[in-house]
This record gives C-alpha cells, structure tokens and sequence, in this order.
C-alpha cells in the first residue's frame, strides 16, 4: 500500500512538472504573437490615419537610398570585427591568466565581452563610414 501511494505522488509530482512545461512554452508563443500583433495592428492604424490626413501612400514604401552599402558587406565586416574582438579577447584574457594573480573565472568572459563589444563599435563606426 505504501509503494502504491509513492508512486501516486511521482506520478502527480510528473504531471505537475509538465503542466508547467506545457505552460512555460504557451506563454512564450502567446507573448511573440502578443507583440507581432499590436505591432502590425498600430502599424496599420497609423498608415490609415496618415492616409485618411491625404498623406501620398508612397510614403510606406521602403527606397533604395543612393548610397548605402549593400547588406552583405556590412554584415560580413560586423562579423569579421566580432571575431576578431573575440579572438583578442581571448588571446588577451589567456595573457591576465598566465601572468597575473587574477582569478581566471571572471577574466576570460569580462575580457572576451569587452573585446566583442569595441569590434562591434568599430563595425559600427566603419559602417557609418561605408554610408558615405
């Protein structure tokens, strides 16, 4: 009798656990549709406000600017510069390890991060420079 109840409780402990699951993953999806939703909604007031206003509807229609730098260059210089800040970063944090009395635990993310982070802003600042 005493197994019997033991297994009772692991079976319900188990089906609480993926009710919660279940819950996690519903509340996830309901929160991206949540937003996809009042994106596209408001996004659609407002086109029909500017139009009802006699705005020219050419308005929502994406131009080429003339000259912007295609979308592949500046995402293989982004994630170029990524690496290497990464690369750096490492071979960096690898140097603090080896010739410093720092603990190692929180050199090698603060030093890779940082790194990341100014190959990122180079990217950045070089992309503005593609713009021109």
């Amino acid at each position: 009798m005493n197994t019997l109840n033991l297994n009772n409780k692991k079976n319900i402990n188990q089906l609480k656990q993926s009710i919660m699951e279940a819950l996690i993953v519903f509340i996830i999806f309901g929160s991206i549709f949540a937003v996809a939703y009042l994106y596209f909604s408001t996004r659609n007031k407002e086109r029909l406000a500017l139009i009802e206003k006699g705005a020219d509807a050419s308005i929502f229609v994406k131009g080429k600017r003339e000259h912007t730098a295609p979308v592949w260059k500046v995402l293989i210089l982004n994630l170029a510069l990524l690496s290497m800040g990464v690369g750096l970063g490492i071979f960096l944090a690898t140097l603090l390890d080896t010739y410093s009395n720092l603990e190692s635990d929180g050199i090698y993310p603060a030093i890779i991060f940082f790194m990341a982070g100014v190959g990122l802003f180079i990217g950045f600042n070089m992309t503005k420079n593609l713009d021109r």
